[in-house]
């Protein structure tokens, strides 16, 4: 029988700028009597939140617009309403999301929070340290609340990872039938943060759960760079992306090209008649 334990724990304080992560989650860890101690291939699921708090991320309030601008390589779409402007942006880690991560829950009032500089390399220094600490290979998964096209609400999903497979990728093998597989590719990752979400809730005070039961996608080396080994690798190649634009973005560009286009000379094309004189 197939057994996944997911579970919250307690004992982390509120982070500061500058805290060590990696010796405070170790702590609630080793201390928290509701869990047996770390086994291998454990997976600890870590809000962003607190890794941003722990880097000195943290702005003043009044700095958002100008920090999600600072933060935005690309805008996808944007769209007005009574309180402002809703930006949805390809941020500097390349995540497409709305205000460029920038949020102002679990923070004190008055200030907002910017996402990790570098989510991977958060997730890899957690946990390289955890595994040293406890002898265990196990997996690191920073997690943030994305909104999804098509679907109304939000989901935890990984912006970050280390140490396990982010995509358990079936294709080209056969299903029960016998079908080939071409395209499935579960995005094990985010499967895992949404399932992690649903025990750490979003004012629970406690921003770290701990995944049991998914053994065979932990990496037996965690600076392994096998493919699908972080979360960047979950983000679609712009090449590949249908949906690049918001709808009105999108016409609009192409209003303008079919403008520009028609605004240039158009060539002179030829009657087929001859031009001298009878």
């Amino acid at each position: 029988m197939f057994q996944l334990l997911v579970s919250a724990f307690a004992g982390i304080p509120e982070i500061q700028a500058g805290d060590n992560l990696e010796i405070l989650i170790g702590n609630a860890l080793a201390s928290d009597p509701t869990l047996d101690s770390v086994q291998d291939g454990d997976i600890l699921v870590v809000t962003s939140k607190i890794v941003s708090k722990a880097e000195g991320r943290q702005v003043d309030a009044t700095d958002r617009e100008a920090a999600i601008s600072a933060e935005t390589v690309r805008l996808v779409a944007s769209r007005s309403h009574a309180g402002g402007v809703t930006r949805i942006v390809e941020n500097r880690q390349g995540l497409v999301l709305a205000a460029a991560g920038i949020d102002n829950s679990n923070t004190p009032e008055g200030t907002v929070l910017l996402l990790p500089v570098d989510p991977d390399a958060s997730a890899r220094a957690l946990c390289l340290g955890l595994r040293e600490r406890f002898g265990v290979a196990l997996g690191v998964i920073i997690s943030d609340t994305l909104g999804r096209p098509w679907r109304e609400g939000q989901t935890d999903a990984a912006i970050g990872a280390a140490g396990l497979k982010v995509l358990d990728d079936y294709r080209g093998t056969r299903d029960a039938h016998g079908n080939m597989l071409m395209a499935s590719a579960a995005a094990v990752a985010d499967e895992i943060s949404g399932a992690a979400d649903l025990v750490k809730g979003k004012s629970s005070g406690r921003p770290v759960a701990l995944v049991r039961g998914l053994r065979h996608l932990v990496l037996a080396d965690p600076l392994d760079d096998a493919p699908a080994s972080t979360a960047r690798e979950l983000i679609r190649r712009a090449d590949q992306d249908m949906f690049r634009l918001g709808s009105d973005e999108a016409y609009e560009q192409g209003f303008a090209a079919g403008q520009a286009a028609a605004a240039l000379p158009q060539p002179v094309q030829s009657t087929g008649q001859s031009a001298l004189p009878i």
